[in-house]
């Protein structure tokens, strides 16, 4: 018994939980954090960052840095920061460069884009504790812009309002343009990740970029599958992003998302770790506390996986718990099960098995299925 008791903390937070990543950049970082708190991951990277195939905007934008000093250079993200340090090397305008930003007011977006830029051998003025480019614009307007030139390293995609908003207090933006998202050369991963969202063989969809949650919405309107999409989004799969301008998309769509306070990969997790098991369904039944996840069972703390056919079954026997589900009522649970009953029969054997405590389950002979609610729970369900 004293082996027993210990099993349940040989299981993660996030144990039978299926979670899709889509992201391009440190996927394998946030994948390896999910599956060490159990979590299963789907990873399709929704989108490509790709060098600027023609150098010569941002050569333009350099050199006219150089000839005329800006007051103020805004760095986004610490691989666009690194990358433009990287050409200008290339261009033997390196040292220059550096000595440019040297003598400017030099904002950092986070603590990663930070330690580019010390990396490099400067000092960053000032940086956002939120990581928020909003947090960013708010300090510039409250110092005032009118009259300022201010140097923005991109994204690789439009800053929502962020360049608009310093134009319209009066300052001279100039973009600096160091790579571009794309989508995937292989769109056959976006798609099985569609398919699984639609399908909710996911419970949760996270996102770190903006263009990522914008490219994945493209897609599945390309393909037809946008309004599943949303739906799925909007009851069933949990959308988790890093923070509010990742969101940004999905709120245009209607989507309301989760996000970390802090606007990093590891409170992401975390909060994947408090929403998903406080998601999960637990009834009192034979005797045993039954939690449903996504693609697995708690029995007592115990993890069960069980097969699709058989969590399609136990979500339709959960709707009404303690109440019989007619033989064809599971049918039509079953995905693709056509019009032979006895495919309920087999899905039950090997639920029952999966769970590795038959009595869970009862048979009602003639009528069907039930799940074994403890009596005195009965009367809080009757009604359910």
């Amino acid at each position: 018994m004293d082996d027993e008791q210990q099993r349940p903390a040989d299981h993660g937070p996030l144990a039978g939980f299926t979670v899709g990543v889509t992201a391009a950049r440190r996927a394998d970082e946030l994948g390896a954090l999910l599956q060490r708190r159990g979590a299963s991951v789907l990873h399709a990277p929704a989108l490509r960052i790709v060098p600027l195939a023609d150098d010569s905007e941002l050569l333009t934008a350099t050199k006219e840095l150089l000839d005329q000093a800006p007051d103020v250079v805004v760095a986004a993200t610490a691989i666009g920061f690194r990358g433009w340090i990287e050409a200008a090397d290339g261009w033997g305008l390196g040292e220059a460069l550096l000595a440019r930003l040297r003598e400017v007011e030099l904002l950092a977006r986070g603590p990663k884009v930070k330690g580019a830029i010390r990396a490099a051998g400067l000092t960053e003025e000032w940086s956002p504790s939120s990581e928020s480019m909003a947090e960013v614009l708010d300090r510039l307007l409250e110092e005032g812009v009118e009259g300022r030139r201010i140097a923005v390293q991109l994204h690789g995609e439009p800053l929502p309002g962020f360049v608009e908003a310093l134009r319209a207090g009066g300052a001279e933006v100039v973009g600096v343009p160091v790579y571009r998202w794309m989508p995937p050369e292989d769109i056959g991963p976006v798609d099985r990740l569609l398919d699984a969202t639609v399908g909710r063989g996911l419970d949760a969809l996270t996102f770190t970029s903006a263009p990522a949650a914008a490219s994945l919405l493209s897609r599945a309107e390309e393909r037809g599958l946008l309004t599943e999409l949303l739906a799925a989004l909007n009851h069933d799969v949990l959308p988790a992003c890093v923070g509010p301008v990742t969101a940004l998309p999905l709120q245009a769509r209607g989507v309301d998302t989760v996000q970390p306070e802090r606007f990093r990969l590891g409170p992401l997790v975390q909060l994947l770790c408090q929403e998903l098991p406080g998601r999960a369904r637990a009834l009192p039944v034979a005797g045993h506390r039954v939690e449903i996840r996504g693609h697995a069972v708690m029995v007592d703390g115990d993890l069960r996986p069980v097969p699709p056919a058989g969590m399609s079954l136990l979500r339709a026997l959960c709707r009404r718990p303690g109440w019989v589900v007619g033989r064809a009522e599971l049918l039509r649970a079953l995905p693709g099960a056509g019009r032979d009953e006895h495919a309920v029969e087999t899905a039950m054997a090997r639920l029952r098995t999966a769970l590795g405590t038959p009595k869970l389950i009862q048979t009602v002979v003639k009528r069907g299925y039930r799940l074994a609610l403890d009596p005195a729970t009965d009367s809080k369900y009757a009604d359910a």
